[in-house]
């Protein structure tokens, strides 16, 4: 009879770990929270009006709580959300030269493929995203990590989202 609660735990925590989906390719040189880093544009390729700049924010955050001291954004002229035809490539291709005129050595970008609440009776909060990391000088992706989250109805999006970043940005190595 005391083994149906550890049952039950178990149980509870396969379900858990059922929820997210991870890929990352490994980073094998640590980078260097001192040197500037620059944020770039998180594409939105959803129908949710501005998940990437709320993807942004999220990927701002973490980056800094895991000892990134200098992440400059780059300008709002060049926020793909905020124009009219904008061109995904073009966008990112004019963030990098803008990161590189900054001195920044390490840029962020990626896109968010999902950011929803789930059609249905619960509308738990699913969120796709895909972060790459780029050594500016080489031009060079030096991590790259896409996933997959879901959480339950009560959770909110934003903080799926930010489980999903941490998850996905946690095994970035940094010195």
């Amino acid at each position: 009879m005391r083994s149906l609660p550890l049952l039950y735990a178990a149980a509870l925590a396969v379900l858990m770990g059922g929820c997210t989906i991870t890929d990352r390719s490994p980073n094998t040189t640590p980078l260097d929270t001192q040197a500037k880093w620059a944020l770039l544009p998180i594409a939105n390729h959803t129908d949710t009006p501005q998940a990437g700049l709320r993807a942004e924010a999220i990927v701002d955050g973490v980056l800094r709580a895991r000892g990134v001291k200098s992440l400059a954004r780059y300008p709002a002229t060049l926020n793909p959300e905020a124009l009219f035809e904008a061109s995904e490539r073009r966008v990112q291709e004019d963030a990098r030269k803008w990161a590189r005129e900054q001195g920044a050595r390490y840029g962020v970008y990626g896109a968010v493929d999902e950011w929803r609440y789930k059609v249905g009776v619960d509308g738990e909060p699913a969120v796709g995203l895909a972060l790459h990391i780029v050594d500016l000088q080489s031009d060079e992706v030096v991590f790259s990590a896409v996933g997959a989250k879901s959480g339950w109805s009560r959770d909110a999006l934003s903080g799926v989202a930010q489980g999903l970043v941490r998850d996905l940005l946690g095994p970035v190595r940094l010195k």
